[in-house]
């Protein structure tokens, strides 16, 4: 009976996958509104009933995307940690992300979700959640690295590497302006 079990786990993940995958490409597309679950559905090749049995709504499948790009986030930040200089270069270069198709995708996905909290407050909360996480694990970071900077060096600090690094989502619409080198 387990081995079923872990089956149907594994067939319910793969399930959400190619709902997830749909729905990215939906609202990269079209934007929140304008996509539809019968899209989505169609897209994933799966029913309408079928996206429902994983997700309660399209807030959930908004939630669940959110919640992967802040995962994908952290783990950036933990594999960087040692390397701040890496980072100062990937800002100047505007490249916060290694994968390009990624990159491209989670920025235009993230100012959706953005526009989208003005207007929803559900999707509102779901940034606030994926925000205050964010600031937490790099708060944690930047204390490791510098144990003696107090609590509220380390707040300032960490404000600063997001509008920075949420700037960058945003200057990559825009041509760039200024050479990268003299900042690195």
């Amino acid at each position: 009976m387990p081995q079923l079990t872990t089956q149907r786990e594994a067939k319910f993940r793969a399930r959400r996958d190619q709902i997830i995958n749909a729905a990215r490409d939906c609202f990269r597309r079209q934007g929140f509104h304008g996509a539809g679950m019968a899209e989505i559905a169609a897209l994933s090749e799966l029913s309408v009933g079928q996206i429902y049995r994983c997700f309660t709504n399209k807030d959930a499948i908004i939630e669940e995307i959110v919640r992967r790009i802040v995962n994908n986030k952290m783990l950036m930040i933990a594999r960087d940690e040692t390397n701040l200089n890496r980072l100062a270069g990937d800002l100047a270069y505007r490249v916060i992300h290694r994968d390009a198709q990624t990159r491209d995708d989670d920025q235009a996905l993230m100012l959706e979700v953005a526009a989208e909290a003005t207007r929803n407050p559900v999707v509102a909360l779901i940034l606030q959640d994926a925000d205050t996480l964010l600031f937490r694990q790099a708060s944690e970071m930047l204390k490791r690295l510098y144990p003696v900077l107090s609590d509220t060096e380390i707040a300032a600090r960490v404000e600063l590497i997001a509008v920075m690094t949420e700037g960058t989502d945003f200057r990559m619409l825009t041509a760039q302006k200024a050479s990268p080198t003299p900042v690195i």
